[in-house]
């Protein structure tokens, strides 16, 4: 994920459970698959991004399909281990990718879709240029989101990190340039939203901001994530090359998908297939 930003406070979200049917999981791999499917997501944007953007287009395929919402970041990837859904969408590749190792489950990313970014926001300062020196700016406190924001706040030209930091787990101990003399208030992501009222400065990974009804756009600075920080659908391994993993792909890189993004997710940043 080079030098950018995260989860999506991936790592400390944590779930309810969902049912299971046989008809879903495994099934998607049979040439006989069932159409009944079950697709699973954190509530909030990605729900929504399934409900109006994805599931229409895989009716119009012939799908019948049923919304899982879930509560943390644990239990959409055991449901999707488990059989109990058969798709998810709600996390970044290198949340997938550290979850499966650490689970010992075996999930493949399909395609990456459009995304909250993070961002910089405040209620006193209007433009980053417009930054007291000393200002204090709450961050992120787990290593992932935290080593996002400071990358954001060194490509906008407001701190410069140690050549040779672990760019996915930066800290403030990593600044070595601070040219507002910016004080970091790290805290619970969670609460960053709260913390725009708290804090001269707060820097909001965006599902956080969208829970707290947010304006992606009223940030100072939005973040310019590397794909590998951008939520995917997945599947499970087995099911990859299934009919439903390629209806999925297609119906992600339509037209009519694009519309709805661009009409319902404003601020949201697309992946790099999208410029293309």
């Amino acid at each position: 994920m080079k030098k950018f930003g995260l989860i999506v406070a991936a790592s400390a979200l944590a779930l309810a459970a969902c049912g299971g049917g046989e008809e879903s999981g495994s099934s998607g791999s049979s040439e006989e698959a069932s159409k009944d499917i079950k697709l699973g997501a954190t509530a909030g944007p990605y729900s929504d991004m399934l409900n109006q953007a994805i599931v229409p287009g895989l009716e119009e395929k012939g799908y019948t399909v049923e919304i899982v919402e879930f509560s943390d970041y644990i239990q959409p990837n055991v449901a999707l281990d488990g059989g109990d859904i058969d798709a998810n969408l709600f996390q970044h590749t290198i949340y997938l990718e550290n979850f499966e190792q650490e689970q010992g489950m075996d999930l493949s990313a399909l395609t990456t879709v459009p995304t909250a970014p993070m961002g910089i926001y405040s209620n006193l300062f209007d433009s980053l240029e417009a930054i007291e020196d000393g200002a204090t700016i709450a961050i992120p406190n787990d290593p992932v989101n935290g080593a996002r924001a400071l990358l954001m706040l060194e490509a906008e030209g407001l701190v410069e990190l140690d050549p040779d930091a672990d760019v996915l787990q930066a800290s403030e101990r990593d600044v070595i340039t601070n040219t507002k003399n910016l004080v970091f208030q790290p805290i619970e992501a969670g609460q960053l939203p709260r913390a725009v009222d708290g804090s001269d400065l707060a820097a909001v990974p965006g599902n956080f901001a969208l829970a707290a009804e947010m304006n992606l756009l009223d940030a100072l600075v939005l973040e310019n994530m590397p794909d590998e920080y951008r939520n995917v659908v997945a599947v499970t391994a087995e099911n990859e090359d299934s009919e439903l993993a390629a209806d999925l792909v297609e119906v992600v890189e339509s037209e009519e998908f694009e519309a709805v993004i661009d009409a319902e997710f404003e601020g949201f940043g697309k992946p790099e297939w999208m410029a293309e």
